[in-house]
């Protein structure tokens, strides 16, 4: 899970797993798999480092298609 924060200033964590895209509109919003969105005060790198970091902590390596 990644640390976030909501639009009015309220820290979250979200699974990252359901995360299906994350756009800059000019904010940032990030929509899940089941279609619903979260606007969030990170921009779109930030929340992608934090998914790469955790990623990093829980599997010891960034997947990728060849492994």
């Amino acid at each position: 899970m990644i640390k976030l924060t909501s639009m009015n200033h309220q820290t979250f964590f979200i699974n990252c797993s359901l995360i299906y895209r994350i756009d800059q509109a000019p904010d940032t919003v990030i929509t899940l798999t089941d279609g619903k969105t979260l606007m969030v005060k990170e921009k779109p790198e930030e929340v992608v480092a934090l998914f790469l970091d955790y990623q990093k902590q829980a599997f010891g390596h960034i997947p990728t298609l060849d492994n």
